[in-house]
């Protein structure tokens, strides 16, 4: 019987390596994939460590082309099959859209949506042979306009919208698919994005180990969306009673503020 995986991308900081450890220490088998290696290579001993099965190591960078056929190499020769797919990889811009390097921004759209979506669909049928699931990590900009960071917030209403969809294709064979929608959470995503976390982030913050834990109990639980902490579960819920253009320049004023 071949062995069953559990694939985390962007696994090597943050929600990553925290989802990476709540699977293991759930006895999941884990393979790792993120752009860098050696981080990879310590969080690997660390699950060792702590009683978990060896990880699977695949340094990748999913912005490039053929990122997903290296990972499906690998883990082929390693004789795997995925039995649950954690897409949590992607990173965010700070700045007007018109402003910011053309490059950089299609680089987000490659691992937000490209990559996500790539893998999403060549795991399905393994997934669905074994009953597993999808966790795809999405946002609580998923379901605002994101002047200030347009191409991201727009990345993940693309999460939020195809995984809500898979759940309801999926479900009726028996797998479970979720999108988890943090709000901010202190990792380096602000670095990288290039802003400090605000007053929001203070308010609404969830630290990453929570958002892990409960997005994995979300997955098994097979709730759709997961929206972790009080004020973040609010925000869907208050949209409702206010015009989009009002939303939008209520989003664009704060992210100005930053």
């Amino acid at each position: 019987m071949t062995e069953r995986v559990t694939l985390i991308t962007g696994a090597s900081a943050g929600i990553g390596s925290d989802l990476a450890r709540i699977f293991a220490a759930n006895a999941h088998k884990v393979a790792l994939v993120a752009r860098r290696g050696d981080r990879l290579t310590t969080l690997a001993a660390e699950i060792v460590a702590a009683g978990g099965t060896a990880p699977i190591i695949i340094p990748c960078d999913l912005a490039l082309p053929g990122a997903a056929d290296q990972i499906v190499a690998a883990l082929d020769a390693a004789g795997v099959e995925v039995e649950y797919l954690v897409n949590n990889a992607g990173y965010g811009l700070f700045g007007r859209a018109a402003e910011l390097d053309r490059d950089d921004q299609l680089g987000i759209v490659d691992v937000n949506i490209r990559a996500l979506t790539d893998l999403s669909l060549r795991f399905a049928e393994s997934v669905t042979r074994h009953r597993g699931g999808i966790l795809n990590v999405a946002s609580i900009a998923g379901f605002l306009p994101g002047p200030g960071m347009a191409v991201y917030y727009a990345s993940k209403a693309f999460v939020l919208s195809f995984s809500e969809a898979l759940h309801n294709e999926l479900g009726p064979r028996g797998v479970r698919v979720t999108a988890l929608c943090p709000g901010p959470v202190p990792t380096e995503f602000q670095i990288r994005a290039g802003f400090k976390p605000g007053l929001d982030s203070t308010i609404l913050n969830v630290l990453p180990a929570a958002v892990a834990r409960q997005g994995y109990e979300g997955l098994m639980a097979n709730k759709r969306l997961v929206l972790p902490g009080l004020g973040i579960k609010m925000v869907p819920f208050l949209l409702r009673f206010f015009p989009r253009g009002f939303v939008l320049g209520a989003v664009g004023r704060l992210q100005r503020k930053r």
